[in-house]
């Protein structure tokens, strides 16, 4: 049984040191780092983390449990029994001034073009609004004949068998691939925040302003995201669930819905369309 343990760590901690990627769609059990990239901005997200950053905090970590481990060693009672008693370092203290500055601005330069990336596109295709609310989200299509509905939780005897617990909603936000979309965000009583990982979306909705930020989804797919701003008792089931279609399923579902029926369920649209198919 001992073994089998050992064996079933040493499996666990292989696949972590090989870099198991996290499923686009929603985290994955035991997995390291972050999800992987279903939007350029998300894309330009993990090599920022896991390309530029892990690197630098990997090789100061490394040297500094090695200074102090020096330090410990050299510099102890019984090694040292007569310490200097000099206050000053000249060479060293450029160096700790100078590298830091260095190191900052090599971060610092990617960083201001990955914000400014993050903002906004310039050049639209199609409008999405998300408007918050104590506890489910509405939707706004105002490209596409002004389609609306709201968005909740699915629980209980509602859920479908293996959909995931928490993320599973009863209307999901349908959008086309490759497809510059504006997401206008507000929110209609407290701060929401509209948060899909696999898009390195998060966004903070706020009463009485209209935020602005975009994707481009690359992959078709389900995407789940949650609340990420304490928001009251059901903060925790508040989920986001897109479904990620090419455009002509995108204008085939959009010709099924209609502004005077605004609580028709898109996922069963995109449904019968996949049967149809």
């Amino acid at each position: 049984m001992r073994g089998g343990l050992i064996l079933g760590l040493i499996v666990l901690a292989a696949s972590m040191l090989l870099g198991e990627a996290a499923l686009a769609d929603q985290p994955k059990l035991w997995g390291l780092g972050l999800q992987e990239a279903a939007s350029p901005v998300m894309e330009d997200i993990r090599w920022f983390h896991d390309s530029l950053m892990m690197p630098i905090i990997t090789i100061i970590t490394l040297f500094v449990t090695a200074l102090l481990i020096y330090v410990m060693i050299r510099f102890n009672k019984k090694a040292n029994p007569t310490p200097s008693n000099f206050t000053h370092n000249t060479t060293v203290e450029v160096l700790w001034t100078v590298i830091p500055v260095i190191i900052l601005v090599i971060i610092a330069i990617p960083s201001f073009k990955l914000l400014y990336k993050a903002d906004r596109t310039s050049e639209p295709e199609m409008t999405l609004k998300v408007t918050g609310n104590q506890w489910y989200w509405s939707y706004e299509y105002p490209d596409n004949g002004d389609i609306n509905f709201d968005s909740n939780l699915l629980e209980g005897k509602d859920l479908p068998e293996g959909a995931p617990r928490l993320l599973e909603t009863d209307n999901k936000v349908v959008l086309p691939v490759d497809t510059n979309i504006r997401i206008l965000v507000t929110a209609s009583d407290v701060l929401h925040n509209w948060a899909v990982p696999a898009f390195g979306i998060k966004i903070d909705t706020i009463p009485g302003r209209l935020r602005e930020t975009w994707v481009r989804i690359t992959k078709e797919g389900t995407y789940y995201g949650q609340c990420s701003e304490l928001c009251g008792v059901r903060h925790a089931y508040m989920p986001i669930q897109v479904q990620a279609v090419s455009k002509e399923k995108f204008q085939a579902w959009v010709s099924t819905q209609s502004a005077e029926a605004p609580q028709t369920s898109p996922s069963s649209a995109i449904t019968k369309l996949a049967a149809a198919q």
